[in-house]
């Protein structure tokens, strides 16, 4: 249910590496809603997912975890996300259950309602039949479906996900993007990144694009059309075009 609080405000966010990698970004994202980030490489995405998740400390600005303030209130803003990045890390000596009563713990859930979570969450993201593996022996998909089983424990209301379908053969993208969309349907939010457009075009109900750390254009695919005065226009076009990339 979209609520007037949103799952994240972002306000004249700013990280420097020299230059600056985030330039006093302004962006919100609605509750309840699938938000796709887009830029070109070295825009500032994963600087600005790796500090709305806390790894990174911002030179200025400030962060709002669904109405809390990152750096007055940490602990009880990032108990309300997840964030997943693009080469997650499993323990590699592991069993998938092992893995996921592990982070469970961390998030200080009680085994009692730990391992049903984990089992439901095996069973949906078709890892049930692993269960006497250790992930050392996963394939690149599989390790990144219990990482998102993982990232998923807790039940977080903001997932944030960096380049989560990169490396996935069709099944299971196709899987992942299920997940995520069940997500959204059932009041959460989902932020991601991705350099497959076509996945931006066909998941997210707003998106975002990002160049040299600020926000140069956002919308829905119809108002990204308009402010582009191209109503035919594909994502990637839109892309293009905004980004200077255009051939």
């Amino acid at each position: 249910m979209m609520t007037d609080q949103p799952a994240l405000r972002l306000v004249q966010l700013t990280k420097n590496f020299g230059r600056p990698a985030v330039d006093q970004l302004d962006l919100t994202v609605r509750r309840g809603e699938l938000y796709a980030l887009l830029g070109p490489n070295g825009a500032g995405k994963t600087t600005t997912l790796r500090m709305v998740a806390g790894l990174l400390v911002p030179d200025a600005g400030r962060i709002e975890v669904l109405g809390l303030d990152l750096a007055k209130d940490a602990a009880a803003a990032k108990q309300k996300l997840a964030y997943l990045p693009d080469d997650p890390m499993l323990y590699n000596k592991l069993k998938p259950m092992e893995y996921l009563e592990f982070v469970a713990g961390l998030w200080g859930m009680e085994p009692a309602q730990a391992e049903p979570r984990a089992r439901e969450l095996l069973a949906w993201l078709d890892l049930s039949g692993h269960l006497d593996e250790l992930t050392e022996g996963y394939s690149r998909g599989m390790k990144q479906k219990l990482a998102l089983a993982g990232a998923l424990i807790h039940q977080p209301e903001l997932i944030i996900l960096d380049e989560p379908l990169t490396g996935l053969d069709a099944a299971a993208a196709r899987q992942v993007k299920d997940v995520l969309l069940e997500h959204v349907r059932q009041g959460g939010t989902v932020i991601l990144t991705t350099h497959i457009l076509e996945v931006a075009e066909r998941l997210a109900e707003r998106i975002g694009i990002i160049q040299h750390g600020k926000l140069i254009a956002e919308g829905t695919l119809e108002q990204l059309r308009s402010q582009t005065n191209n109503a035919a226009a594909s994502l990637e076009d839109m892309f293009l075009q905004l980004t200077g990339l255009a051939q």
